[in-house]
């Protein structure tokens, strides 16, 4: 057998094989963040399809760290029920679910969040819509808090692990990259400065969920932008959270200001282009103890097996292919090594903003076309 269907451990945490569905925003929750059932049943498909780990789209902990509509929120106990549904729902299908918290900061905009953005310097930069308003430590205090108390709320409501998401150009992201970050205090200037953020954040989640709870981050190895975070800072980011008890790293790249090298590239259409951040995360890998997820235009089985049997990295983490294949992973598993149908044209999303969830639009079009 492969060993990418080898069982394997995250801290508490066993999961069948080494395929992991990636964070992407679904567009399927209500106005306020609270989950529907047609998103707690887009993820009982892929728990059904074999996927080994699903990690939910990004999830604000605060209303001002909205960004897209239709996007989760866990900023209220009225969920409870709603998400205590998409658990329970997910565990009998089979499937394991973390869930992916951020704040947006600067990169959403004031009809969304509510208010002017805020990030870590009033800056405007490329991949922000406006202005934002410079955090002031008090505001860096409550989110960091609420960051907790969204990882209790998710421990407590049947999640099976959590993960920050410090990549694409979100806040934490924002913190570390000297692009965004321009502050002149405790949080800003060195690498070990930009990092304050990202670690009083995870100590206030482990501080939340306890030392037994798989707590892992999506972390940008490089922003792929003049000025932005570049891969030797974030080894040594990855280096400190391996010691200070991170469970896995996830490593990705880019921003939405990146051009051909943002985090969801178009026309991954032969093997020479998937796993696009493989060697950034082989870098990381060298620095750290913790398991390494490497995510970016992965469609093939045979790369796959390189990356974790030749390159020695734990986990491939997909997105876009299982919209369009929910069921790749148990595909791959009997016997049909054919590679993913996903042509990375990015059409998945359009649907989500026009007509309340994603899907594979390709698929659609193929469908309607041998109806005819």
């Amino acid at each position: 057998m492969s060993i990418l269907f080898e069982e394997t451990t995250i801290n508490s945490m066993t999961l069948p094989n080494r395929m992991v569905r990636s964070a992407t925003w679904e567009g399927m929750c209500e106005s306020n963040g609270e989950p529907t059932q047609k998103l707690t049943d887009f993820y009982c498909t892929l728990a059904r399809g074999g996927i080994g780990l699903i990690i939910t789209g990004y999830t604000f902990v605060t209303p001002e760290g909205k960004q897209l509509p239709g996007k989760m929120g866990i900023h209220s106990d009225d969920f409870a029920d709603a998400y205590k549904n998409m658990t329970a729902s997910v565990h009998d299908a089979g499937g394991k679910i973390a869930i992916q918290l951020v704040h947006a900061g600067g990169q959403t905009d004031s009809e969304t969040a509510g208010c002017q953005p805020l990030a870590p310097s009033g800056v405007k930069v490329a991949q922000f819509p406006e202005m934002p308003a410079e955090l002031t430590k008090d505001q860096i205090k409550n989110i960091v808090a609420a960051f907790g108390k969204g990882a209790r709320r998710a421990k407590e409501w049947g999640f099976d692990a959590v993960q920050l998401h410090g990549a694409h150009g979100y806040l934490i992201n924002q913190f570390l990259s000297p692009l965004t970050n321009r502050r002149d205090d405790e949080y800003g200037g060195s690498i070990e400065n930009r990092s304050r953020f990202l670690f009083e954040v995870y100590n206030s989640v482990r501080d939340a969920v306890g030392p037994d709870f798989p707590v892992l981050i999506k972390l940008n190895a490089a922003d792929n932008l003049e000025g932005g975070l570049q891969v030797d800072d974030a080894v040594v980011v990855a280096g400190k959270l391996s010691e200070a008890g991170i469970d896995a790293i996830e490593i990705s790249g880019g921003t939405p200001a990146s051009g051909d090298e943002s985090p969801a590239r178009m026309k991954i259409n032969k093997p020479e282009k998937e796993a696009y951040h493989l060697d950034m995360a082989k870098k990381v890998k060298e620095s750290v103890m913790c398991p390494i997820m490497v995510v970016g235009g992965i469609r093939s089985l045979e790369v796959v097996e390189r990356v974790i049997g030749d390159e020695g990295l734990d986990y491939v983490s997909m997105a876009r292919p299982l919209i369009r294949e929910p069921d790749l992973a148990n595909r791959w598993q009997g016997g049909d090594r054919s590679p993913a149908k996903c042509i990375s044209c990015n059409g998945c999303f359009m649907p989500g903003l026009k007509e309340g969830g994603i899907y594979c639009v390709v698929e659609k079009k193929e469908k309607e076309k041998g109806e005819e």
